[in-house]
Formats: structure tokens, C-alpha cells, sequence
């Protein structure tokens, strides 16, 4: 039988998407306490069915799909095969490293299998027990069952039983899909990784005075701050340049800047650099969807983070970085830059008819801009824009020359002249527009 929460859940769930809650109504229309019924809308939140609003209250919302998978849990997998559940239900948080597949007699499989790997099998009872006496999670493939005897020793150990319909090789394909993903996604840096938190982050109220401005700015050694008002909702930034020649009784309201971007603790380090670097962004608050303050980020922490990430090895590779691998750099005095770069299409590499995919060639061209930048510059740059013009169709396996050439560089942006050529002909050309990282 369903518990109290989980009939609170069930009935959110069923509610039209923009229908008012609140917590009298919960408990007054399901006959739980008002305490019960506060910390199942607070759950409802966390899994994204509602959403508190400011002056207007908690309303149902579409359930906002989980962009990333942060573990690769067995209650993960199960999801991704499309499976059930067997036996060890209470083992389905735990996290998975590894997978191997039973494809031998089980004492030469003994020595593969450690605690937190999958082992993967038809059914193989000798198998299936000898991979939970080992520590390890069992998904039996073809949709075939297990015996009672296994399925009691999961929920003793709490490692999970799973059973797919699908085949071996196409379950392995699928896990290792999931595996790779989350590698790249862990990659990508966000916002939450390296904003300063609430509880160190300086503020302002909007009625302090400009006195008070200049007390915060001396004892914390720093120049601008978010304005709030009682709620913590964010209402402007303050900086040095606001308060020249103003009276010290004047209230801050009367002299921050209104209404300034703000940011997500989701969103990429990436986005935030651009944002900050094209508007000259120094310091910018991180706020909840209703611009509650949650912290604040600084451009100093953005490049730092920035100039990490492009120095790190890959954990993985992503489509960009397949098509980065296959580009050559290759000396050539005829090239302003003195060099040039060459890039043979592979089969990966092209559409329908066989010719060169045109988002191929863009990231071609991005890359030659990035690398010539690095090499020459010694800068870091984020792609604004590609004005690419294709002249001529590039069929598989051509061998491509791209020469890029450097029109202006400012310290904020530059722009560069890209030509791709096959047997010594122009067959594309391109205008890259990009924004120059500073060094931390």
C-alpha cells in the first residue's frame, strides 16, 4: 500500500500543469497533516513537478526532464534497458564502475568480477550466484527469469537482479552509450562548481546608504555587490562607479544599476564566460528561478576555470573531438601564418549523397581558428560566429588543406580568414568571429 507522501506525489502528479497548491489545500483535500503535506510539495519540487514563485505561490509545471545523468546508478540502468527488476530493490542507488560480459565457464570469469561491476549473462544460475557472492549486480539478458534462490540472495546482499529483453550486445552497446555520456558530462563545467556560495557571498540591502556601500567595499577588499531587498531577491548591483560623488545617506536603490544578468547554478562555465567577457562583466549573481540570491560569480573564477578545462585531457571522446583528432597541422611557408592543416573525410564524416557534412566542415573550420590562435597568440578564444561559404561539393575521402589567416585581434575579439582547399583549388571559405579569453 502506497504511503501518505506517495499519495501526495500521486495526486500532484494528476493535477493540471499551472493549478495552485499550497499546503492547507494538500492536507485539507487528502486528510494528512499540514507537516506531511509541507514535505511532500517540498519533494514534489526537488523532482521538478511544481515550482515556487514569488507572490504568486507553488503551481504545477511540466516535470522538468533530468538533463545529465550525475551517477551511473543501477536504477540508472534499468531505465536505459528498459528492464525490470529481479530481486535486490534496495540496492538500485548504488553506483555502477563496470560491466562484464559472461561469456565463459565461471571459473575463469571468477577473477573479472569485483564488487560494483555488472555481470552481464543469459541464464546461468552458477553464474548469476557467483556474481552477488562477489559484489556484483547481475543483468540477465533475453528476458529470461531467475530462481527464487538467487532472487532472496540479491535482497540479502542489496545487489540488484536486473532482467532486458534485449540481447547482450545491444544491452552492452547501450551501457557503455550511458558510460561514455556521463564521462563528458562530468567534463563539462558548470556554474555550481566554482560559484561563491550564499554564506560567502558580501550583499547589499537595497535601503543601506552608500555609507554602509563603502564599509562593505573597504572591510572585504572588494568593489561590487548584489542589492537584494528582505527576501533575498535580487534587485541590482552595486559597483564602485555607481557611488562617485553621491551623498553617503543617499540608499543604495537610488544608485545601483537595475535589473542585471544573472546567472544559474546549471548553467556552463562556457555560457558565463561568453556573457561576461562580450558585455564586460565583473562579477555576477547567482540567483534561483525566482532571483532568490544563491551566490555570486566572478570573471577572475570563469577564466581560471575556463584555461583548466582546455588544458585537461579528455576523458572521453565527443563528436568535436573526432573530427579534432583528424586534423593535421602541417608547415607551409605559402601560408601567412606559416601553417596550415589537413583533414582526409572519413565515412563518419559525411550525409546522405556522400559529400562532407556542412556541420563537419564548420567544426573544421572552428578548429583550425581555435588551434591558430593558441599556436600564434598564445590565447584561448570562444567561436562567435562562422560566415562559412561552400564553393564546391567535397566528396569522401578528399583530402583537404585548410589555411587560416589572421585579420585583426583586438583584446577582446579577433577575426580570422579561413580557406579549405582540395588539389590546390578553393573549394570553401570562411569569416570566423571569436572572443579572446583573458589570462587569469
Amino acid at each position: 500500500m502506497a504511503t501518505k507522501h506517495d499519495q501526495i506525489l500521486s495526486y500532484i502528479e494528476s493535477l493540471p500543469v499551472g493549478e495552485r497548491i499550497s499546503v492547507r489545500s494538500i492536507a485539507k483535500n487528502l486528510s494528512v497533516s499540514e507537516g506531511t503535506a509541507y514535505r511532500a510539495i517540498k519533494d514534489a519540487e526537488n523532482v521538478g513537478l511544481v515550482s515556487t514563485i514569488q507572490r504568486v505561490g507553488t503551481i504545477r509545471i511540466e516535470r522538468k526532464l533530468k538533463k545529465n545523468i550525475e551517477r551511473l546508478t543501477f536504477g540508472e540502468v534499468v531505465r536505459i534497458i528498459e528492464g525490470d527488476v529481479l530481486g535486490g530493490q534496495k540496492g538500485l542507488d548504488k553506483d555502477l564502475n563496470k560491466f562484464v560480459i559472461g561469456a565463459m565457464t565461471a571459473d575463469a570469469m571468477e577473477r573479472y568480477i569485483t564488487p560494483g561491476s555488472l555481470m552481464i549473462v543469459g541464464n546461468r544460475a552458477e553464474v548469476q550466484k557467483l556474481a552477488l557472492e562477489l559484489g556484483a549486480a547481475v543483468l540477465i539478458t533475453g528476458g529470461f527469469a531467475t530462481t527464487p534462490e538467487i532472487a532472496q540472495l540479491a535482497d540479502e546482499l542489496t545487489l540488484p537482479v536486473l532482467r532486458t529483453t534485449y540481447d547482450t550486445f545491444t544491452v552492452a552497446t547501450m551501457i557503455n552509450r550511458a558510460l561514455s555520456d556521463q564521462l563528458i558530462k562530468k567534463d563539462i563545467m558548470l556554474v555550481s562548481d566554482i560559484y561563491t556560495p550564499l554564506e560567502k557571498t558580501n550583499y547589499l540591502y537595497a535601503t543601506d546608504t552608500i555609507s554602509q556601500y563603502k564599509e562593505l567595499a573597504a572591510s572585504s577588499k572588494h568593489s561590487r555587490f548584489p542589492v537584494v531587498n528582505h527576501h533575498l531577491r535580487v534587485l541590482g548591483m552595486i559597483a564602485a562607479k555607481d557611488v562617485m560623488e553621491k551623498n553617503d545617506n543617499q540608499t543604495i536603490d537610488k544608485a545601483m544599476t537595475k535589473d542585471p544578468i544573472a546567472v544559474k547554478r546549471g548553467m556552463s562555465v562556457a555560457s558565463v564566460s561568453h556573457q561576461m567577457i562580450w558585455d564586460g562583466l565583473e562579477v555576477m549573481p547567482v540567483v534561483k528561478d525566482d532571483l532568490t540570491l544563491e551566490g555570486i560569480v566572478s570573471r577572475r573564477d570563469v577564466m581560471k576555470a575556463m584555461q583548466l578545462v582546455q588544458r585537461q585531457p579528455q576523458m572521453t571522446d565527443t563528436i568535436s573531438d573526432q573530427i579534432s583528432a583528424q586534423l593535421n597541422n602541417v608547415e607551409d611557408t605559402r601560408v601567412a601564418t606559416g601553417t596550415e592543416y589537413r583533414f582526409t573525410v572519413t565515412p563518419q564524416m559525411v550525409n546522405g549523397v556522400g559529400t562532407i557534412s556542412f556541420g563537419v566542415l564548420s567544426e573544421i573550420v572552428a578548429t583550425a581558428a581555435q588551434r591558430i590562435m593558441l599556436t600564434h597568440q598564445k590565447r584561448n578564444v570562444l567561436i562567435e560566429q562562422v560566415n562559412l561559404h561552400y564553393f564546391r561539393l567535397i566528396q569522401l575521402e578528399s583530402e583537404l588543406s585548410i589555411r587560416p589567416r589572421i585579420l585583426e585581434i583586438g583584446r577582446r575579439s579577433a577575426k580570422l580568414d579561413i580557406e579549405v582547399y582540395l588539389e590546390n583549388s578553393i573549394v570553401a571559405k570562411s569569416i570566423v568571429i571569436c572572443q579572446v579569453m583573458e589570462k587569469p
